[in-house]
């Protein structure tokens, strides 16, 4: 039975209802459905356009139905975007499992934590648990780097590095927590604090910082032998 047959016996597609659609244009799914000039709904091909649907790189997955005499239901299940993957120049909304979902990053994606190198794409669940359990930490920190493929150092809103440890970073954060809520240290004029040792933090002071705290030094007459970090 041919298409123009079936249209005009009252089988032409005249209603669409498309549901779950945030990120998607209905535009997009309309392409994809491909729909043409008064189309046969009982030889639309419903399978072969739900691949095409899954094809858009925002959605997870498509179900398409058809209702008789002329109408067809669409419902879109869309990806969540969980982090920014960035290595090198581009960065990339990401799935938890670390799919990439697009290269168009905007202001809508600001509040999501930013992973970098590769690598970190795969992981970044990880290190989003963790921050997780301190969220007054979580929010200050602007992105997270992987190094060597081994552990993370914390960018800060404030340009500060964190630099983790490997292994216990949970320890590591509630150690950071205890000193920025007993002394505010990430409030300081400091450039990186070091949790990667067991026994002590090491803080780095700023180029200023270390230049004033050698003067008063220096005005109480004790000779300094800590150098710049402390």
């Amino acid at each position: 039975m041919s298409e123009s047959v079936t249209s005009a016996a009252g089988f032409a597609v005249n209603e669409i209802k498309m549901e779950g659609l945030q990120r998607v244009t209905e535009f997009q799914v309309l392409e994809a459905l491909e729909l043409h000039e008064r189309p046969s709904l009982m030889l639309f091909n419903a399978s072969e356009a739900k691949e095409r649907l899954e094809g858009i790189a925002w959605i997870r997955n498509a179900s398409i139905q058809k209702f008789y005499p002329g109408t067809l239901r669409v419902m879109i299940k869309e990806q969540e975007p969980y982090a920014l993957w960035q290595r090198g120049s581009i960065t990339s909304v990401i799935t938890k499992k670390g799919e990439v979902i697009t290269d168009e990053v905007d202001g809508r994606y600001a509040n999501l934590l930013r992973v970098v190198n590769h690598g970190a794409q795969l992981r970044a669940g990880e290190i989003m648990s963790e921050l997780d359990k301190f969220p007054g930490i979580r929010a200050r920190v602007r992105a997270a780097k992987l190094r060597s493929e081994r552990r993370w150092d914390l960018a800060m809103e404030n340009g500060i590095t964190v630099r983790l440890p490997e292994f216990d970073v949970d320890d590591a954060l509630a150690e950071l927590k205890k000193l920025d809520d007993q002394g505010g240290l990430l409030s300081r004029d400091i450039v990186a604090v070091d949790l990667r040792l067991q026994d002590r933090v090491v803080v780095r002071l700023s180029d200023d910082a270390a230049i004033r705290r050698q003067t008063t030094i220096e005005q109480r007459g004790t000779p300094s032998s800590t150098g710049r970090d402390t």
